[in-house]
């Protein structure tokens, strides 16, 4: 289990340089956020964590290249490569505004679940992003009642935890619905290293 955090943990955690670490990054780890923008203080402030996204990583050898499959607000699931989230986000020549942790679900587990989560996670390209869902997280919290239908559209932690849950492994949800920290402190994940 990757421990609980603080923004000012995060920001105290030893920073690796993307090029320094990249060798070490495999299929299955997973990308956490912890962002500045307006939309991310929401999700912090509505999850009560320092987590505002979470993305799954995929490594293609062959094109050398290492991306994070995410789901993105007005944009849906998409590939992005980790070096334009860092030095272009949004193409805006500018990296990432917050702090980007790696880490890993336990080898353990068996690389083929990790495996099959990827792939399944290749099937969902282009599905659109769930604008809507964090206001029914938020109703379902209240009225404490849980989500009746998978209607294929994704917030970030869904489309993680989906990914996984087709490869076998399933993350501890919290009530009705799991967020990027409910995936950051289930026992499987442990901590790889804060990137820049």
């Amino acid at each position: 289990m990757a421990d609980p955090l603080k923004k000012k943990e995060i920001a105290a955690l030893p920073l690796r340089r993307y090029e320094e670490v990249r060798s070490e990054i495999r299929s299955g780890d997973l990308a956490f956020c912890s962002g500045s923008y307006v939309f991310s203080k929401f999700i912090q402030g509505f999850t009560k964590s320092v987590w505002s996204h979470v993305g799954l990583i995929y490594r293609d050898d062959h094109l050398r290249r290492v991306f994070i499959r995410e789901s993105e607000v007005g944009i849906g699931v998409r590939l992005v490569p980790i070096s334009k989230y860092l030095r272009d986000y949004h193409g805006r020549r500018k990296p990432y505004r917050g702090q980007m942790v790696l880490a890993r679900v336990n080898p353990a587990l068996g690389d083929e679940k990790v495996r099959d989560a990827v792939s399944y996670g290749m099937d969902l390209l282009t599905k659109p992003y769930d604008n809507f869902e964090i206001l029914r997280i938020a109703a379902r919290i209240a009225f404490r009642v849980g989500r009746r239908t998978q209607d294929r559209k994704f917030i970030c932690s869904e489309l993680v935890d989906e990914c996984y849950r087709a490869g076998g492994v399933k993350f501890v949800r919290r009530d009705n619905y799991i967020s990027p920290d409910d995936i950051w402190r289930d026992p499987v994940v442990t901590k790889i290293a804060r990137i820049h």
